[in-house]
């Protein structure tokens, strides 16, 4: 018996310590993704309030495009290269792409009226934060509901490339529909993730691998936030005209 209750107590002392890690860890990756969130504002702001800036990036095809497809190769290698790169690097380059992303999504601010975004930003951040709690707390595991957000994800992706040739109406709405469904089981299923990251020992793994990790985490919270955002913002968002 006293074995037994010897073994209990380590056991409750070991749950305790990997839910205060995982706390931690948790903490860290959603400060990066708030900073990254605040410096895409700030970039949008910015342009927004540039006519020069704004000639710059949307009088000029090759511009633009140029500015999205660096968005990507920042993604992409980032996501491929995280575990050879510096933490420092993985660092720059994450608030390169969230500068970067706040360039492009500068074209928000002088589509839509500030009231609507306002009101768009505050229901995803309701949304966002619900499901994050989720995803936090719940015993359930959500590689499935995952899984399957991913699949979904693909589908939105080749959708929304053949609509660019449609240009149906319908279709855009149904995309949005899917995107916002998609989006918000993605949140669930990316903080479940990293709370388990953060409860498998990742705080004893040293300052660097901490780091990237934790970046990469922000990352996907960053981009769920952000699409969770657009896909909103086409139901909800008033135009300027």
């Amino acid at each position: 018996m006293q074995n037994f209750q010897f073994d209990n107590g380590r056991n409750v002392a070991i749950t305790q310590a990997q839910s205060q890690a995982s706390t931690v860890f948790l903490a860290k990756v959603f400060n990066w993704m708030a900073i990254g969130l605040a410096l895409t504002a700030g970039a949008a702001f910015l342009v927004s309030t540039s006519v020069a800036a704004q000639s710059i990036i949307f009088g000029n095809k090759l511009v633009f495009y140029g500015l999205i497809f660096g968005e990507l190769g920042l993604v992409f290698y980032l996501s491929a290269r995280v575990e050879r790169v510096s933490a420092q690097t993985a660092t720059g380059l994450f608030i390169g792409y969230a500068l970067l992303n706040g360039l492009t999504l500068s074209a928000i601010l002088l589509l839509y009226t500030g009231t609507s975004i306002a009101s768009t930003f505050l229901i995803t951040a309701g949304m966002f934060g619900a499901m994050a709690v989720y995803g936090m707390v719940t015993k359930k595991d959500l590689s499935g509901i995952g899984s399957f957000c991913i699949m979904g994800l693909f589908g939105i992706i080749i959708a929304s490339v053949v609509n660019i040739f449609l240009g149906s109406s319908m279709m855009s709405w149904v995309i949005s529909g899917i995107g916002v469904i998609v989006f918000t089981g993605l949140t669930a299923y990316d903080v479940q993730k990293i709370t388990r990251i953060g409860a498998s020992g990742i705080m004893q793994s040293g300052e660097a691998a901490i780091q990237k990790t934790a970046i990469m985490g922000a990352l996907s919270l960053y981009l769920d936030f952000i699409n969770l955002f657009l896909m909103l913002l086409f139901f909800f968002g008033g135009s300027r005209d």
